[in-house]
């Protein structure tokens, strides 16, 4: 790749992408005024809805069979109340409207003509008190707080009177044992907890902002002034042209990020500042932050690379600039709704989060501002978010790769919406439709489908996959397609299901050597996943083998192997369809431990239905490998006489070289059997 090349390249989308001021903007405006405004005007709005409560008059009827004890209580609270408003600002003021004037007391405070209630009555010799208000109204809740601390100060004057009475020593009696709490918390971690809790989200989503209009006019905004045809045309590689781009957004979110790190770090040393001068926490050294920010510089140019590379493959199927910010908003939403992890206590940087994209940067850099330093994590959270970025580039060179998604004439889109009379017959789904359906599928399959689970337990497993069937189902009627060819409803021979038999029994002996690996590696997921499969197996077994066995064979296999790779069969390169499908199949099973496993199976499935034209044998392998697993599953004792290793939670090497072995041979005789024929 020429230097020489891509510096031009880089040039020309930076002045493309600097001609636009909104971007400016958004890098320069936003971070160093906008945010510091927010925080401070969020600080002084909460101070002043602190001092409109404290300041506020509220209206108590106390309507007690207690001789007036409690009243006299609150009346002390209430001038008290009166001498504090003469030496401070902040007051509050209690009014005690008679009860006799109050007919309906439930009434009066929905009309908000008193903010609390208080009844009381003898009951089994004590006073039984009732305090009346509204939670969803401010100056109620608050009043009821008020009353609370007068039941507390009644309390202990109570309390004291009885034990002198007893003639006791009140004080020994009340303060037997004296404590208090000492905070051994430095400066510095105590600044470091304030970051943590907010900086990583704001980083996210600053390096999100800093990306998503660099990567819209990169991809959609040329399409739209109508250069990207003449780029094309000059003595330039799709793979040059795309890292100049790729380079260009992510330079671009990475200064927007720093940028939001040095006004964040503002923003924090002024909060921390005004703590000190009014709880006096002491100075803190700035240079024990400093492997902290070495952290988090790598943490943004990792998820820059990442993040832009996802951007521009979300924008580059938009042919406006308009269209690419509706594209651009789901993708906002998600990252946000991830990011809010930071916010979550409790939540631990573990193997398998620091794997997921988004939530394992704003983990690291919140453990980092507390000092947890764990090099494994930093290691495996910065080269993950690397693997993406390098994954979703791959992705973005395949997009520039088609001329069909580059310069498509809008029949491929979504046509589920279309006028029914308007559509054409035959041919399979478009990719947008497929799109779409996948996402409403998996919606109902993430909500009703769980529900239908917890509350009927296998039948709801059945109900989920009669989900998988009928949603897609309805697409491919309503828009007219062929069902025989977008399910891949073919003849196949019988060497074929005979090839599939011993393919699936020999992938499955290889999947079960990488899957008892899976779960030394991430034991939590794999706990999980075993506490879910041995209550779904606790059922009639003949109903276990047909809802877990036989309707997946069927119903998913419709899904994946049918609508989806037939689909984007037509859009994209055989490989990439297969590899789509693959990797789609392992994240619909949502665990980690799963998905490498089932996506090697998606895999196999793909190519059988690819190399035989007939989604039959792939049906029969599904089923194969569910059947295996019902069947050790149901009968342990009479399998496990015959095959011990099948239960073992870990294996030896010799064992688990030998089953690969065992394995990689029998999916060599069934795939030679399926290519012969």
């Amino acid at each position: 790749m020429s230097t020489k090349i891509l510096k031009t390249l880089v040039k020309k989308e930076m002045m493309d992408v600097f001609r636009d001021k909104k971007t400016v903007f958004i890098m320069l405006v936003i971070p160093i005024i906008l945010y510091p405004l927010i925080f401070i005007g969020a600080l002084q709005l909460m101070t002043f809805i602190s001092s409109s409560m404290e300041k506020n008059d509220y209206k108590i009827v106390v309507a007690a069979e207690d001789e007036g004890r409690f009243l006299r209580k609150l009346e002390e609270f209430r001038q008290d109340g009166r001498e504090t408003a003469e030496d401070e600002e902040q007051s509050y003021e209690i009014t005690i409207v008679d009860s006799g004037s109050i007919t309906d007391y439930e009434s009066a405070l929905n009309e908000e003509e008193i903010d609390a209630y208080v009844s009381g009555r003898l009951q089994d010799g004590k006073m039984q008190y009732d305090v009346y208000y509204l939670s969803s109204v401010n100056n109620s809740s608050y009043a009821s707080g008020l009353i609370i601390d007068v039941f507390d100060a009644l309390r202990e004057d109570l309390s004291k009177q009885m034990i002198a009475e007893e003639g006791l020593d009140v004080q020994a009696v009340f303060e037997p044992i004296v404590y208090a709490r000492q905070d051994i918390a430095s400066s510095e971690q105590s600044i470091g907890s304030i970051m943590g809790s907010i900086l990583p989200f704001m980083l996210v989503i600053s390096l999100l902002m800093g990306t998503m209009y660099p990567a819209i006019d990169t991809t959609a905004g040329e399409r739209e002034r109508g250069t990207l045809e003449t780029i094309l045309t000059l003595p330039v590689t799709n793979r040059q042209l795309i890292v100049s781009k790729f380079i260009t957004v992510a330079v671009i979110g990475i200064a927007s990020a720093l940028l939001n790190i040095l006004s964040m770090g503002a923003i924090t040393f002024y909060m921390y500042k005004m703590m000190d001068m009014q709880t006096d926490m002491g100075s803190f050294d700035l240079a024990k932050f400093i492997p902290a920010i070495l952290v988090c510089i790598l943490a943004v140019f990792a998820f820059s690379l990442f993040i832009s590379a996802v951007a521009m493959c979300v924008t580059s199927f938009a042919k406006s600039y308009k269209e690419a910010n509706n594209y651009i908003t789901p993708l906002m939403l998600v990252v946000m709704f991830v990011g809010y992890v930071g916010f979550i206590p409790n939540i631990e940087l573990t193997q398998t989060m620091a794997m997921v994209p988004v939530a394992n940067i704003c983990l690291l850099v919140k453990n980092m501002l507390l000092f947890k330093v764990d090099y494994a994590a930093i290691a495996m959270v910065l080269l993950s978010n690397v693997a993406y970025a390098v994954i979703a580039i791959l992705f973005l060179s395949k997009i520039y790769d088609s001329e069909a998604i580059l310069f498509s004439d809008g029949k491929a889109g979504l046509q589920l919406f279309e006028k029914r009379s308007n559509l054409k017959k035959g041919g399979v789904p478009t990719v947008s439709d497929v799109w779409f359906v996948v996402a409403v599928t998996m919606l109902l399959v993430l909500y009703a489908g769980s529900m239908l689970q917890i509350k009927y337990g296998l039948m709801g497993v059945f109900g989920t996959q009669l989900i998988l069937l009928a949603v897609p189902l309805f697409l491919v009627i309503y828009t007219k397609r062929d069902v025989k060819e977008t399910y891949g409803f073919a003849y196949a021979k019988m060497a074929d299901y005979l090839g599939s038999t011993v393919l699936i029994v020999g992938a499955y002996l290889v999947n079960l050597v990488i899957a008892v690996g899976l779960m030394s590696l991430f034991p939590e997921s794999a706990g999980n996943v075993e506490t879910v499969f041995e209550d779904i197996m606790s059922g009639n077994v003949p109903a276990v083998f047909l809802v877990i066995a036989l309707a997946p064979a069927v119903c998913e296999e419709m899904l994946f192997r049918g609508v989806i790779m037939h689909s984007l069969k037509v859009k994209y390169r055989v490989p990439s369809a297969i590899a789509i499908t693959a990797a789609l199949f392992g994240l619909y099973h949502m665990s980690l431990v799963k998905f490498i496993p089932t996506g090697l199976l998606g895999l196999l499935l793909c190519l059988v239905v690819w190399k035989t034209g007939s989604i039959y044998p792939a049906m029969l392998m599904h089923f194969i490998n569910n059947a295996i697993s019902v069947f050790i599953s149901c009968y342990p004792e009479q399998v496990e006489k015959v095959l011990p290793v099948l239960y073992k939670d870990t294996l030896s090497g010799l064992e688990a070289l030998c089953l690969c072995a065992v394995g990689l041979v029998l999916m060599g005789i069934g795939w030679v059997i399926i290519k012969e024929v």
